[in-house]
């Protein structure tokens, strides 16, 4: 990740709609060989999508590198999607997009995160590991596995993220 402080978050409009369906599909397409299928962020509706959950856009400067998709539940922030450009991967911006989901959480007084992912997502559950998040249980999933994995936040906590 560049400099940091070029980082600002933004709250997805609809007229965004496109550039993120476009952002999504180009972050998960490494991920339809190992799996034989294109994810499902791949297939989803995010014209739809914007007007129910919320979805922050992180931009460098004026570029679009990646976004988090949440939704807030009476006791948990779920987060349904993060997604980074394929020339941003691996230079922090998924801890950075996941920080900001932290932030929000805390906000909300929400003392945990939850999400979903692919058990052949090797990267990502690593990366979701050494963040602090377990698997809750896990599930068969159209040939494969799907985990199920949750964060507490504690009081005390750090935060790098900036607010939307």
């Amino acid at each position: 990740m560049s400099n940091s402080s070029n980082l600002v978050f933004t709250l997805a409009v609809p007229s965004e709609s496109n550039a993120i369906r476009d952002l999504v599909r180009a972050a998960y397409a490494r991920w339809v060989p190992v799996i034989g299928r294109e994810p499902r962020p791949m297939q989803a509706d995010y014209a739809a999508a914007i007007l129910v959950h919320r979805i922050d856009l992180l931009h460098e400067g004026s570029r679009l590198v990646g976004l988090i998709e949440t939704l807030m539940h009476h006791d948990h922030l779920w987060i349904e999607n993060v997604a980074v450009a394929p020339d941003a991967q691996r230079l922090g911006y998924g801890r950075h997009l996941l920080a900001h989901a932290e932030t929000l959480a805390r906000q909300a007084d929400k003392a945990e995160l939850r999400l979903l992912t692919n058990a052949a997502f090797v990267a990502n559950v690593a990366l979701y590991e050494r963040l602090g998040y377990g698997v809750m249980h896990s599930e068969p999933f159209m040939g494969g596995t799907t985990l199920y994995m949750s964060k507490r936040l504690t009081p005390g906590d750090a935060q790098t993220s900036s607010s939307a």
